[in-house]
């Protein structure tokens, strides 16, 4: 038997594009978005007594990595991109049927709109179900994970004047702490582990409406050169 699901509401959020995603959520507590909900769910009734919860878990589509072949070994980043483990064993964005889940700050609600901080989400992503985070049932304390049982370890993020300046400016205008989102996402360096960048090539990843450059002068050190 097969089953149809559509989404209730769609995100708008600061990740313009997948580089430089947190690959967890709550990696970014600057990361901030909005969840615009579809009708009948854009009711308040359907939001009644959520204000009482502080986390809700989001049911998402990874609408950009929908594949027609189903995939049963992936190479999650964190293995650094060489090792393969099955599909079920990580949280790879190739799910059997695209399907995601992210535990995000409830920050504050409004007529048809959940405000949400600490995300991992892609603008536009399609979410298909909340369910509030129940702290009792949902952290177990005797819960172990050998892939990954730590957070990623962050590198140093440093800054030219000149782009840190901009960062700044643009913080203002947006009236959102994008040098905080942009220092919190850098420090999980985005790149691709199995690639060793000279410190001449340049990355860059769009953040809301601006688009970030920078380079790693060093290992293990990135350096911001623009915030344009």
């Amino acid at each position: 038997m097969s089953y149809q699901v559509s989404p209730i509401g769609y995100v708008h959020s600061c990740f313009k594009e997948k580089f430089a995603i947190p690959r967890q959520p709550q990696l970014a507590p600057a990361a901030r978005g909005v969840l615009e909900l579809l009708p009948p769910f854009d009711k308040a009734e359907a939001f009644d007594g959520l204000e009482q919860v502080s986390h809700v878990w989001l049911l998402f589509v990874f609408h950009q990595a929908l594949e027609d072949q189903p995939r049963l070994k992936v190479r999650p980043p964190r293995l650094g991109g060489n090792r393969a483990i099955g599909v079920f064993a990580s949280r790879s964005t190739h799910r059997p049927n695209g399907i995601g889940q992210s535990v995000v700050k409830l920050d504050r609600i409004e007529a048809g709109r959940l405000w949400l901080s600490g995300i991992d989400l892609l603008d536009g992503t399609p979410v298909l179900d909340i369910k509030p985070y129940v702290p009792y049932a949902d952290s177990l304390a005797q819960a172990h994970n050998g892939i990954a049982p730590a957070p990623p370890p962050s590198i140093p993020v440093q800054w030219t004047d000149l782009a840190l300046k901009e960062a700044r400016d643009h913080a203002l205008r947006l009236g959102e702490p994008l040098v905080e989102l942009i220092e919190q996402c850098l420090a999980q360096d985005p790149r691709p582990a199995y690639q060793q960048p000279e410190p001449e090539r340049r990355y860059g990843a769009r953040l809301w409406d601006v688009d970030v450059q920078w380079h790693y002068p060093q290992a293990g050190t990135i350096r911001v050169l623009q915030v344009s």
